[in-house]
């Protein structure tokens, strides 16, 4: 099977893919979304794209085969200590938050396989609020969490220049890959969501920070406006939303309000 998808098959499964995820293909990534649908459905054992399709959409009761091409379409691009100064801003909200409230919550949406809510568990640890802040780690793909769960990271999950400190006490790093403190994995509550999920989002429950960072870029305009506004109903008062340094939620017509802290830029819910 080539990895190529005539147009007529490409819309259909690009309908499915979003329709289940709210991942969309622009047409600068077209080439690879066919070469993903194609080697999946090789993998699948399906030498034709339309029987591969209608079993998809029409024989996968249990989704087990949506799971697995959702689990192959997905990007797991992350790394420790990535666009570190914003969760540094983070945890001195969080700080005020247990100051006032004696506890806190954060939610790392899209989190992959866990290094960006584990670079913030030892920044809540260094500054003694690890156990007064919970955290709660997400992502659709079920491989990703798993990692998360065992602490074992790919050798590239550590990237120069990086908190060599910081990356000594929490890290074991080796040629062939990277180990997370068991401690700091105790304190994640890592979970399997959706983010078009309503109801999945409403039982993690409210939020004082929420990072959904370099994962909007991979949705519809129209998808994001939905996400963004399930975000928003997830925060306390007062809480804050941090997203990638090149994303925007402003012309989605947000009722969060911009801000900048230390040289970082948040959104914050009505106080």
């Amino acid at each position: 099977m080539k990895g190529e998808l005539p147009p007529q098959l490409a819309a259909i499964f690009e309908a499915l893919v979003e329709e289940a995820a709210g991942l969309h293909y622009p047409d600068r990534d077209q080439a690879l979304f066919a070469s993903k649908i194609t080697a999946q459905a090789a993998e699948a054992g399906y030498e034709a794209l339309l029987d591969y399709y209608y079993r998809l959409r029409y024989d996968d009761e249990q989704g087990v085969e949506l799971r697995a091409l959702l689990e192959s379409l997905v990007v797991h691009e992350t790394y420790f200590f990535r666009e570190i100064g914003p969760l540094r801003e983070l945890v001195k909200h969080l700080a005020s938050v247990v100051k006032k409230r004696g506890h806190a919550r954060v939610w790392s949406a899209a989190c992959s396989s866990g290094e960006e809510p584990l670079t913030l568990a030892m920044l809540l640890d260094q500054a003694d609020l690890l156990d007064r802040v919970e955290i709660v780690a997400s992502d659709l793909s079920e491989a990703a969490i798993q990692r998360a769960r065992t602490g074992h990271h790919r050798r590239r999950t550590v990237r120069e220049p990086y908190p060599a400190e910081l990356a000594a006490e929490y890290l074991v790093i080796g040629e062939r890959g990277v180990t997370s403190s068991q401690r700091l994995r105790d304190h994640v509550k890592f979970r399997v969501l959706n983010l078009l999920d309503q109801e999945g989002i409403e039982a993690l429950g409210q939020f004082d920070a929420i990072l959904c960072r370099n994962v909007l870029i991979y949705f519809r305009d129209s998808s994001i406006a939905r996400i963004v506004d399930r975000i928003t109903r997830s925060l306390n008062p007062g809480g804050l939303v941090a997203v990638g340094v090149a994303e925007s939620l402003l012309r989605f017509g947000t009722s969060l309000a911009c801000e900048e802290r230390g040289g970082s830029f948040f959104y914050r819910s009505a106080s």
